[in-house]
């Protein structure tokens, strides 16, 4: 029993709450006080580092959730099991949370391999993933602003191969989604505030995305957006320490090995 039952089909919610939530997290960040002693790179950095404007970047995100709805709608179309009274047995709880788990690492493993390759081909970087780097200090609305290619393949393609491998149900779907799209936002919100459980619980966190962003990260921290195990499987991790600015805030700098 969910609370959208007998209002909203499973699949309407998840095609459409993940852009919701999307829309809700980041705008909360959005409208948050400047918080200039939790920033990890100053108002004046985003400013000058950041080579593209809001509108473009919320049209940018907008014409991706378009893609990703349409997706969706066709995914839970092509592997709905209703039987005749339209009625789909859910899993229990424990085999839903395995699967939650199994779309968590399949996830991981599709992004990490994808986004490392479009690191490594320069063709790729040049024209499609250097768009996302234009962000050079992240913010929360810009979490999936991309070229329309790479939201294909790197996060559309990859909650697809997530949702079928793992076998869920839509409406299992809807729990993963929403979170995926609260963990990617968080890891984009440039901020590292006191008490944030993502920063607790997780270590790939805004400030490990934060590295990938910095000019000398590039190659390093490409996971995303759950665990750093490829990286630290590939060689492809990069620590870091976080240290206070004198004007306040703080700051990500690589440490290396």
């Amino acid at each position: 029993m969910v609370f959208w039952e007998g209002y909203v089909t499973d699949e309407a919610m998840g095609t459409f709450a993940p852009i919701v939530v999307y829309w809700l997290y980041a705008g909360f960040y959005q409208l948050l006080p400047p918080l200039d002693k939790y920033r990890l790179h100053t108002r004046k950095e985003e400013e000058e580092k950041n080579s593209v404007p809001l509108a473009s970047v919320v049209k940018g995100v907008l014409l991706q959730q378009l893609v990703q709805a349409t997706v969706a709608q066709l995914l839970f179309l092509l592997t709905s099991t209703a039987d005749i009274s339209g009625t789909i047995i859910q899993p229990s709880i424990p085999v839903q949370i395995v699967q939650i788990i199994v779309a968590m690492l399949v996830m991981d493993t599709w992004q990490y391999f994808v986004h490392r390759f479009m690191h490594q081909n320069q063709f790729l970087y040049r024209h499609v993933h250097s768009q996302h780097h234009r962000l050079v200090v992240p913010y929360a609305i810009g979490a999936l602003y991309n070229h329309p290619l790479e939201g294909l393949l790197l996060d559309t393609f990859g909650g697809a191969i997530s949702f079928l491998i793992s076998g869920m149900t839509a409406r299992t779907a809807v729990i993963f989604f929403c979170f995926a799209v609260i963990k990617t936002v968080d890891d984009h919100c440039g901020l590292w505030l006191p008490g944030n459980i993502f920063h607790i619980f997780f270590q790939n966190n805004s400030a490990y995305h934060d590295i990938h962003h910095q000019l000398q990260g590039t190659k390093y921290n490409y996971s995303q957006p759950f665990f750093p195990i490829w990286d630290k499987l590939l060689g492809t991790h990069m620590p870091y320490v976080l240290l206070k600015r004198p004007e306040g805030g703080f700051e990500a700098r690589l440490k290396k090995d």
